[in-house]
């Protein structure tokens, strides 16, 4: 584990120069997969813990500094993990919102994160950027959507903002009316659908791949990874089709990657929830982060 994690740690020299790609001072990169060993104890607030955590309690150590509420006034409302997006319900577009209002500054460059879930990801990227750049999360889940504008409310962020939307049917729409850049995209463990008659419900078909690149500014980049070898080959074979876009480790940097060309850790420098938990079980993460061409 030692020798694992020595080789994820090595000089970030080779992304510093990477356009968008979010790297803050602050802490080295490739640390998520080091976070917490078997054999080591994890301290909050200076007091020791059990060495053998929940993943539910990795997430809220890896979150921990968001110090979120959790009593929020939603009601008694269970919230589905899966939604058929090709249901009737979810076909209207979402209503392009007033930049203007949900931005301070609507000119900055913008992250979109699809299918953002609990949305404590773009939170996090948020709460350290707050004059560099603009996160928008779409999500299709409501009540989600509903409990992240609660806490971005609650943190006095001004540059993120959360819409209930279907992306395949809104992405474009939004982006394309954005006043700044578009310069990240990130589909992080979207919903498989394994069955081979359901794979028409999965978020990324060719219309939306289309968009995000013809929209992304040159030198943006797609970040995307899944825990389900299935899905992640699926993403990744329609971005490697893209001519404009080349996968980093094609670009002569030295990027960390597998012998299959996955990244060995993620470049973003907070894992998502779904990650946290599918790490925790034993999965392997795969994951991709291609730069549009100049």
């Amino acid at each position: 584990m030692a020798m694992a994690c020595s080789r994820l740690l090595q000089p970030r020299s080779a992304l510093l120069h990477l356009p968008f790609l979010f790297i803050p001072s602050s802490s080295p990169l490739f640390y998520s997969n080091c976070h917490v060993s078997s054999s080591a104890q994890v301290t909050v607030d200076n007091e020791p813990q059990q060495p053998h955590l929940r993943s539910s309690q990795l997430v809220a150590l890896e979150y921990a500094d968001l110090n979120l509420s959790s009593n929020l006034d939603l009601g008694h409302v269970r919230i589905r993990q899966h939604v058929n997006p090709l249901s009737s319900s979810f076909s209207v577009p979402a209503q392009v919102p007033d930049w203007n209002q949900v931005f301070a500054d609507p000119t900055l460059p913008l992250m979109v994160d699809i299918g953002c879930g609990s949305g404590r990801f773009l939170m996090w990227l948020a709460k350290r950027t707050p004059k560099e750049r603009n996160f928008l999360g779409l999500e299709i889940r409501k009540r989600i959507v509903k409990r992240a504008e609660l806490w971005v409310k609650d943190l006095g962020l001004d540059n993120i903002h959360f819409l209930f939307a279907n992306a395949t049917i809104s992405f474009k729409q939004l982006v394309e009316s954005y006043p700044g850049p578009l310069v990240l995209v990130s589909i992080l463990c979207p919903d498989p659908h394994f069955k081979k008659r359901h794979h028409k419900r999965r978020v990324l078909q060719n219309p939306l791949v289309g968009a995000i690149v013809d929209n992304l500014m040159p030198g943006g980049q797609v970040f995307i990874q899944s825990d389900v070898p299935e899905m992640a080959l699926d993403m990744r074979n329609q971005f490697d089709e893209v001519d404009s876009l080349k996968h980093i480790d094609a670009l002569n940097l030295d990027i960390l990657c597998d012998s299959e060309g996955w990244l060995l850790s993620n470049p973003m420098r907070i894992r998502t929830e779904r990650e946290i938990h599918a790490e925790f079980e034993g999965a392997k993460i795969y994951r991709r982060l291609y730069q549009k061409q100049m």
